[in-house]
């Protein structure tokens, strides 16, 4: 019950869609461009529909949504 709440109601019409969008986000945070291509891939074959799409974005966002951990500096320079 706070001002600063990030938590929202907006589930996605398709939760499988939403977990392959978060995937994808995931793979283009870690460069993994096998499993972004494969994904992609994937989204091409079937037809997506416009609350498919919705959907995926959301995942994307949810990931993206989440800072990422700075790296520390390479002391063994």
């Amino acid at each position: 019950m706070g001002i600063f709440k990030r938590k929202n109601n907006d589930t996605p019409s398709n939760p499988q869609m939403a977990e392959l969008g978060r995937e994808y986000a995931i793979a283009k945070r870690h460069r993994d461009r096998k499993t972004a291509n494969r994904i992609t891939r994937q989204i091409g074959e079937s037809g997506m529909s416009d609350s498919d799409r919705a959907s995926f974005q959301q995942g994307r966002d949810a990931y993206d949504s989440i800072p990422p951990i700075p790296r520390g500096r390479n002391r063994r320079r």
